[in-house]
């Protein structure tokens, strides 16, 4: 019997873009969405990129459409999951990011018994994410979000 992966409701859909500003120029001005809250420079400085420590910075911002946020992600410096994305994919949609309230480590270890284990991941003191690659089923990354308190 396979153990079902309860989560909770969709909360982000992620983009990653090779030019921010234009992207958020045309979501606002064609879709209607925003305006985007922009973080110029993200600095992912250890971030864990399949099982190694790595030096990284994005451009990031955010929208919100109903109750689904979107994020759009420019990286700026070192490799990541995001510019590994745009070289094999270019401009697209990237992920599906659920938040959870429970303890990281504890959803990480129910996505290892169902075979996915990490291949982007970081604590950023405010908060933590982990990826998971289940792009085999339906194109897209599955992010975990969680926010400590």
């Amino acid at each position: 019997m396979t153990m079902e992966l309860k989560l909770p409701p969709v909360y982000q859909l992620g983009y990653v873009v090779s030019d921010l500003a234009r992207t958020c120029e045309f979501y606002e001005a064609t879709y209607g969405i925003g305006p985007f809250q922009v973080l110029d420079t993200v600095d992912m400085e250890g971030a864990i990129l399949r099982g190694k420590r790595i030096s990284t910075k994005i451009k990031v911002a955010f929208a919100k459409s109903d109750k689904v946020e979107l994020e759009l992600i420019q990286p700026l410096e070192g490799k990541n999951l995001y510019t590994e994305f745009l070289q094999s994919k270019g401009d697209g949609i990237h992920h599906l990011a659920f938040v959870v309230e429970e303890d990281m480590d504890a959803w990480k270890r129910q996505f290892a018994a169902k075979g996915f284990e990490p291949v982007f991941h970081h604590d950023m003191v405010v908060m933590e994410f982990a990826y998971f690659d289940t792009s085999m089923f339906g194109g897209l990354m599955l992010e975990l979000l969680h926010w400590k308190k």
